[in-house]
């Protein structure tokens, strides 16, 4: 089985002081996720503010982080539209690039139904030798792919190999592994619902909290596969308050903002998101102070 990783950080992009892409400063996170336990990455997916990033910036984003941790864990790239055309390109360029694998978002705005979901899926992963996770979160995208469509996408291309499930419903995804035993990875996209997940057959998770707590969320998924889930329980409840935190507003944000007081500059955010309102961010600093994330 292919070492995809169990806690896949969804990178966020850094922008320098002027809003432009900061290559340099994106290795240096990648490398700072990786030490801190970190065992895969995620680039230009939508906590890496993916809508406003070009084309050319994705590549040098790319470049940056396969250059910093290409040799120590997976990187996927973020390469799903709303444009089956599109995508295929995209998928392609990280192909030729040298993305270990691809993640791909349902198809947002234009709300397919399944089969245009299947159709859409398929065409891709036929487009490419890469590995795919397909990312359904349908509180963003207006659609839902069912556990199904995925069997089915799953059973026409090979090459489907994970899915990140942020549909917040657990039923759904303990379909999943009903239909889809391993070695079929499924992850969490919702970090609060990773030990949920995890009881249900799930593998991991794409996080956006391991920004900040990566190395227990390593020992959450260790401690919880050990069998000791007592362990496993104690951890996840410890961290469920910053969980939630960091969804106080849209994501990256609140990740964004945390980063910055740990002394990890990683700059704004493009239009149209914008900085956080002085309360959340006073409780979203609350949070990280009960569980000592701030410098002294």
């Amino acid at each position: 089985m292919a070492d995809y990783g169990s806690v896949i950080t969804a990178m966020v992009t850094p922008f320098d002081a002027e809003g432009r892409l900061d290559a340099a400063r994106a290795g240096e996170l990648a490398r700072r996720l990786v030490d801190a336990g970190s065992d895969g990455i995620v680039v230009a997916g939508t906590t890496g503010e993916s809508p406003t990033l070009t084309e050319d910036e994705r590549a040098a984003l790319l470049a940056a982080v396969l250059d910093a941790v290409g040799d120590r864990v997976f990187v996927w790239m973020g390469t799903g539209t709303n444009d089956t055309a599109t995508s295929i390109r995209l998928t392609r360029a990280a192909e030729a690039q040298g993305a270990h694998g691809v993640m791909l978002v349902t198809p947002y705005y234009n709300k397919p139904p399944q089969a245009g979901l299947l159709a859409h899926f398929r065409a891709v992963a036929e487009a490419t030798r890469l590995p795919v996770m397909i990312y359904n979160v349908p509180g963003r995208t207006g659609c839902n792919l069912e556990p199904a469509t995925l069997a089915r996408l799953v059973e026409q291309a090979p090459n489907v190999v994970a899915v990140k499930e942020a549909s917040g419903n657990v039923d759904q995804v303990g379909e999943v592994r009903r239909l889809l035993p391993r070695p079929f990875r499924v992850y969490s996209g919702d970090d609060s619902l990773l030990l949920p997940i995890l009881a249900v057959g799930g593998d991991g998770v794409v996080s956006v909290a391991s920004h900040l707590v990566a190395g227990e969320l390593r020992r959450m998924v260790d401690a919880f596969h050990a069998g000791r889930v007592d362990e496993a329980a104690a951890i996840h409840l410890r961290l469920l308050p910053l969980f939630k935190a960091l969804f106080l507003t849209a994501n990256p944000i609140p990740v964004k903002t945390a980063l910055r007081w740990t002394g990890f500059d990683a700059g704004g955010f493009r239009p149209p998101l914008a900085e956080m309102s002085q309360d959340l961010a006073a409780r979203l600093r609350a949070v990280m102070a009960e569980l000592e994330l701030l410098p002294a």
